[in-house]
């Protein structure tokens, strides 16, 4: 899989390919956890993660938008942008 991972300002690259699988999901919710209003999470992973995107639409509902990059069988990219959460 060749993607260019030229990020924005605000995008942050989290390849999942090298967290061990045991660990993934929790690594996961903790970096998107992690995010501020208007940031994105670039998450790279060597297969589509449909379960994933289930749990992340309810545990975070309408605060985190998706957009696949790219989706090959190879692997994916995808932006997970955090969006309307309560100022700090």
């Amino acid at each position: 899989m060749s993607f260019q991972l030229d990020p924005a300002p605000n995008v942050h690259v989290f390849d999942a390919r090298g967290v061990a699988r045991r660990f993934r999901h929790s690594a996961i919710f903790g970096a998107l956890g992690a995010l501020r209003n208007g940031e994105t999470m670039r998450f790279i992973n060597d297969h589509d993660p449909i379960p994933l995107l289930g749990q992340i639409q309810q545990r975070f509902g309408e605060h985190v938008t998706v957009e696949y990059r790219q989706r090959e069988q190879a692997g994916v990219v995808i932006d997970f942008r955090i969006v309307g959460l309560p100022e700090e």
